[in-house]
């Protein structure tokens, strides 16, 4: 790894693996980068199945076996020796191997340079062997970053983790471009038409027939509706059931004759294609049932390219609105998500006070801030690290 006079090595999954995580840490490594105003290419310890290895060709590349332990102890060695001056841990339990990602372990439990550790996932009440674990890794990092301002209670709560050691930084988000979204409603042929969009692999776990039982309500008042519904089918769903799911609510649109106001886009749908499509929507939605979602990609997305949402009152949700209330309805209540669905667009002075609402909220989320503020963060710990080292020497 090359000498710098400050280098960060990130954890994670990586592109062009084609998962949140990755795209999160690419963005997150690019925002920094650019924050620093310099040059250094910093190291990525991409965890990969062995399928993926020869995609990660780069100098700075540094892949290793999820489920060779050995690879974590040997990488630990590897940046101990290196001129890193913090590791970056990108954590989700399923990126890591071993139960419940214990794998990680072996990497903090040798790792002598400080450690900021991203927590995706973080549970109200967490469960067994997941706690057990994330309590190990939380011990093992010098600071904690969260995504929700929920999550920092329920960290302490759970885990007594020390409130001074868990730092808030938003999820980042694109900055918005006015332009794109006019060539892309032209492309997609969304002019004349009012779009609803929701976006993520499908599964049965994203309140879509809900919010088509809504839709069915609304158009009678509002005729030129249309919901766009992204992503392909996850890989798990149809690994056991094939395109079961999605044939269901095909056959929900044709009963609820819905055909001229629903279109799925049933394909991997590139970042900068997503970011387009977001742009170019009237409402954001994600009518989604659980509400213990600590963390979503496609809101925060939403929310810094300021588009109005709609949304049911999961964690990350009700933490985004930062009170704006009237943005979130109740899971599966169609009379209520039809009548606001009309009112927004029946009164287009309520929809355009949400689009300001959200562009406010928005502005802080957008990668050249969060990029600053996490390289702060970084420095801090290096920082506090170096003092703490030399206190002991």
């Amino acid at each position: 790894m090359n000498s710098s006079p400050f280098q960060i090595a990130y954890v994670s999954t990586y592109v062009p693996k084609k998962c949140g995580l990755a795209t999160f840490t690419h963005h997150l490594r690019e925002a920094v980068s650019s924050s620093r105003g310099t040059a250094v290419a910093d190291p990525v310890v991409a965890m990969c199945n062995p399928d993926e290895l020869n995609q990660y060709r780069e100098s700075w590349h540094y892949p290793i076996l999820k489920q060779e332990i050995e690879d974590y102890r040997e990488m630990a060695d590897i940046l101990n020796r290196s001129s890193v001056s913090v590791v970056s841990l990108q954590h989700e339990f399923g990126i890591f191997g071993g139960e419940a990602g214990s794998h990680v372990l072996e990497l903090l439990d040798r790792l002598k340079k400080p450690v900021v550790t991203t927590f995706h996932t973080v549970f109200e009440t967490p469960p067994e062997p997941y706690a057990s674990v994330q309590a190990a890794i939380a011990e093992r990092s010098d600071r904690i970053h969260v995504m929700n301002r929920k999550a920092v209670g329920y960290l302490h709560d759970h885990f007594r983790i020390p409130l001074e050691k868990i730092a808030f930084i938003p999820h980042g988000a694109p900055v918005p471009n006015r332009r794109e979204r006019t060539l892309t409603r032209k492309q997609y042929g969304w002019e004349h038409r009012k779009v609803l969009f929701q976006f993520g692999l499908l599964s049965r776990s994203k309140g879509i027939e809900s919010l088509l039982r809504a839709l069915a309500k609304a158009v009678n008042a509002v005729p030129d509706l249309l919901y766009i519904i992204a992503g392909q089918t996850h890989p798990e769903v149809k690994k056991h059931e094939g395109e079961a799911y999605r044939e269901e609510l095909k056959a929900l649109i044709a009963e609820l004759g819905l055909q001229h106001h629903v279109r799925m886009i049933n394909r991997y749908v590139p970042e900068d294609e997503l970011v387009s499509l977001i742009s170019a929507c009237d409402l954001y939605v994600t009518p989604y049932p659980g509400m213990q979602q600590i963390t979503s990609g496609t809101l925060a997305y939403a929310a810094g390219l300021g588009r109005p949402i709609l949304s049911t009152p999961y964690s990350y949700a009700k933490d985004l609105v930062q009170g704006r209330d009237e943005l979130l309805l109740p899971y599966g209540d169609t009379e209520v998500w039809s009548s606001k669905i009309i009112e927004l667009f029946t009164f287009p002075e309520l929809l355009l006070n949400c689009e300001r609402w959200m562009a406010e909220i928005g502005r802080s989320m957008q990668w050249p801030q969060v990029g600053a503020q996490y390289l702060g963060l970084l420095e801090r710990v290096a920082a506090n690290k170096e003092w703490s080292m030399a206190d002991v020497v």
